[in-house]
């Protein structure tokens, strides 16, 4: 057995152990919500969270990469949530800098998927690279 191929078993061995680890979080959080009777936007916002990482396990599964604006995107998501469970009490400028976060990782995933625009020419692509 090749190093790449030991490499490759530990990768996926981690990606179920994510992946079983995200499925039970999203369960408890379902669970929580039944409890409480009621679901919250942050709720929501975190159930997304969940989705986008079984989503992003999903892509890897199938391709045996990962594409960088799956994180970014996740991110953007869990900053969002951050800014909707932030109390009224917290310093204003706090919010500035989440705010801008979320500006440069949105302008990142634009410029991730703008490097393979047909239109601009840059459609080129190197062996074993995603958009």
């Amino acid at each position: 057995m090749t190093m790449n191929m030991v490499i490759r078993n530990i990768q996926l061995v981690a990606v179920i152990f994510i992946l079983a680890g995200t499925v039970l979080a999203f369960g408890f959080e379902v669970n929580e919500m039944y409890k409480a009777g009621r679901v919250t936007l942050a709720d929501l916002l975190l159930m997304f969270i969940y989705i986008e990482v079984i989503g992003m396990i999903g892509v890897f599964w199938a391709s045996k990469t990962i594409r960088i604006t799956y994180p970014v995107l996740i991110a953007i998501t869990a900053l969002a949530r951050l800014i909707i469970l932030q109390d009224k009490d917290s310093a204003s400028i706090n919010l500035i800098y989440q705010g801008g976060a979320i500006l440069l990782l949105a302008l990142s995933v634009f410029f991730l998927t703008l490097r393979y625009s047909k239109k601009l020419g840059m459609n080129k692509q190197n062996p074993g690279e995603e958009a």
